[in-house]
C-alpha cells in the first residue's frame, strides 16, 4: 500500500493520531508511517501498531505529513519533509507560525497549523486549525479528517489561534485545577479522598457531557441546578464573592497574551 501519511514525531500526541486514525478506518497500518529518532520509542510504537512503518527517517516520496515534534525540532523535520518531496503539512508545534512553516517548506507545499489539547490523547480532543497562503479547501478538509479522529475541529484565521491555545489549549489545565480543588474541599468537609476522587471525577464527566448533549448552554444548565435559598445558590455566591468568574477571564487572556508572545519569537 502506498503511504498516506508520515507523522513525524512519535510522542504522545503523535501515538494519539495514529491511533485514532486506526481505530477510525481513516487509513490500514500500511499507509501510515511514524518517523521518530528515538529507537527505544521506536520498539514501543512497533508494539503497539503492528503493521505501521515505525522508522527513523522520512520516507522518500512522502505525499502529506503531520509534524508532531517539539518547537525546536520543526525546522529539522520540515527540511527532511520537503527533501522528501511533501505536497501538504499539518504542523500541531505550539507557537510555530505559517510563514515559518512555508519559508522551511517552500512554496508548493500547502501547510495547515492546529492547535489541539491534551484530551486528544483520549479521543476527546478541541483543535483549531488555520490556513497558510498555499492550502485549500482540500487541504482544510484533509486537515480536518486528521484531527477529527482525535476529538473535535474548528476552523479559524491564524490570528485567533493565540485565542485557542489561551482557551482551549490551556483549558484543561484549568478544569483540571477546578477538579484539584473540588477534591480537596471533598476531604475538608469529612469524606475520604478516593471517595471524593471518584465523586469529583464523575461530576466533571457527567457535566461535560451534560453539556455536550443536552443542547442546552452553560447559563441555563446552572440555573437548573441553583434553587433559590438552595446549597447550590449559596455555594455559587462564595465562588461570586471570591472572583472566581473574574479570575477565569483574566487566566484565558494571560495565556493568550503568552501565547502571542512566543509566537513573536
Amino acid at each position: 500500500m502506498t503511504v498516506r501519511l508520515v507523522v513525524v514525531g512519535g510522542g504522545r500526541m503523535g501515538e494519539a493520531l495514529v491511533g485514532g486514525l486506526l481505530a477510525g478506518r481513516w487509513a490500514e497500518p500500511p499507509e501510515l508511517a511514524v518517523v521518530e529518532v528515538s529507537e527505544a520509542r521506536r520498539v514501543q510504537l512497533a508494539e503497539r501498531f503492528p503493521g505501521v512503518d515505525v522508522r527513523g527517517d522520512v520516507p522518500a516520496g512522502c505525499e502529506a505529513a503531520v509534524v508532531a515534534v517539539k518547537p525546536g525540532d520543526v525546522a529539522a523535520a520540515c527540511a527532511s519533509l520537503a527533501a522528501a518531496g511533501v505536497g501538504r503539512v499539518l504542523s500541531i508545534a505550539a507557537g510555530v507560525t505559517l510563514a515559518r512553516l512555508e519559508g522551511w517548506l517552500g512554496d508548493d507545499v500547502a501547510v495547515v497549523r492546529a492547535m489541539p489539547n491534551t484530551p486528544a490523547l483520549v479521543g476527546a480532543g478541541a483543535s483549531a486549525i488555520a490556513p497558510g497562503a498555499g492550502a485549500g479547501e482540500d487541504d482544510l478538509a484533509w486537515a480536518e479528517e486528521v484531527l477529527a479522529a482525535v476529538g473535535v475541529v474548528v476552523r479559524v484565521n491564524e490570528p485567533a489561534l493565540d485565542a485557542v491555545t489561551g482557551l482551549s489549549g490551556s483549558g484543561p489545565a484549568y478544569v483540571f485545577l477546578v477538579a484539584e480543588a473540588l477534591v480537596e474541599a471533598g476531604v475538608l468537609v469529612g469524606l475520604p479522598r478516593q471517595t471524593a476522587t471518584t465523586l469529583v471525577t464523575q461530576t466533571v464527566l457527567g457535566a461535560a457531557r451534560l453539556l455536550a448533549e443536552s443542547g442546552d448552554g452553560p447559563e441555563s444548565l446552572r440555573a437548573g441546578v441553583t434553587s433559590p435559598g438552595g446549597t447550590t445558590a449559596a455555594g455559587l455566591r462564595a465562588l461570586e464573592d471570591r472572583g472566581v468568574r473574574a479570575a477565569i477571564l483574566d487566566a484565558v487572556v494571560a495565556a493568550t497574551e503568552r501565547s502571542r508572545q512566543l509566537g513573536q519569537g
